[in-house]
């Protein structure tokens, strides 16, 4: 049987998506029976060119040379997938977006002039066709492994769709918000995470974005009209991990002001 070619990609990030593959230890000397990761820098220096079956992308795009790379990401892999909140929103570096680069690379480095960056970060959907997003900060080791044996057993692979909500109700957790006035972001976040925060009694943070229609306005006024949160806490609620994602940014932009 041909094992399915990987490639592992990484734009501006903190590595940890990728190293949730690492992460999976023995369960990944099984599926290396059946995978060949063709390039992998976090685990191999060698590295085989393309085409290949499936490219994991980690990172948002900041620099004009990963504009480059991730078109031809796109070029020589059949499935794109990507993976963690900087590659499906634009994660922590797209905080900048709110703000001047240039007055980043003035007051950071000694030599602004040398530091090549896009006005904006971007998370990989906004330069080409992405086939799934597996959401996180970091992605969820098991739902890797799950995605990568659906595509092996030739299944075309399902992920969560479903409010982070939802998996508090499996649980048995109560909601925080109703019970304790704790500002929660579980019932607009897309589940997968396993409701981690809201089981340790915080409210959820929103690190997998935005799940399918989720309405934060309707969230937002709720927390100014129910909670008595300000317009500013507001913002700041959904300015975080992947606060530029649309439907979140809408809601900073709007309250933000």
């Amino acid at each position: 049987m041909k094992k399915l070619r990987i490639a592992v990609y990484k734009f501006a990030s903190c590595d940890g998506c990728q190293l949730q593959l690492l992460n999976l230890e023995d369960e990944l000397l099984d599926l290396v029976e059946h995978v060949e990761f063709a390039m992998f820098y976090e685990a191999s220096s060698d590295v085989k060119p393309g085409p290949y079956d499936v490219a994991f992308i980690e990172g948002a795009v900041s620099t004009p040379e990963e504009e480059e790379i991730v078109r031809k990401a796109r070029e020589e892999s059949k499935i794109v997938v990507a993976i963690g909140a900087c590659a499906t929103a634009g994660g922590i570096q797209a905080l900048r977006n709110w703000a001047n680069v240039e007055e980043y690379k003035k007051y950071v480095y000694p030599n602004p002039e040398w530091i090549k960056a896009l006005e904006k970060a971007h998370p990989i959907s906004d330069y080409i066709k992405v086939d799934y997003e597996i959401r996180g900060c970091p992605v969820s080791k098991e739902q890797l492994s799950f995605f990568i044996r659906q595509l092996l057993i030739g299944k075309k692979p399902t992920l969560p769709v479903d409010s982070v909500c939802m998996e508090c109700k499996m649980k048995g957790n109560v909601c925080l918000m109703v019970t304790k006035g704790i500002p929660c972001l579980g019932p607009v976040t897309m589940a997968g995470c396993g409701a981690i925060c809201p089981s340790y009694g915080r409210g959820c943070y929103g690190c997998y974005g935005p799940m399918i229609d989720p309405k934060p306005r309707a969230l937002a006024q709720a927390f100014v009209k129910m909670m008595g949160l300000s317009k500013r806490d507001v913002a700041l609620l959904f300015k975080s991990f992947t606060g530029w994602s649309k439907p979140f940014r809408e809601v900073v932009d709007e309250y933000g002001k």
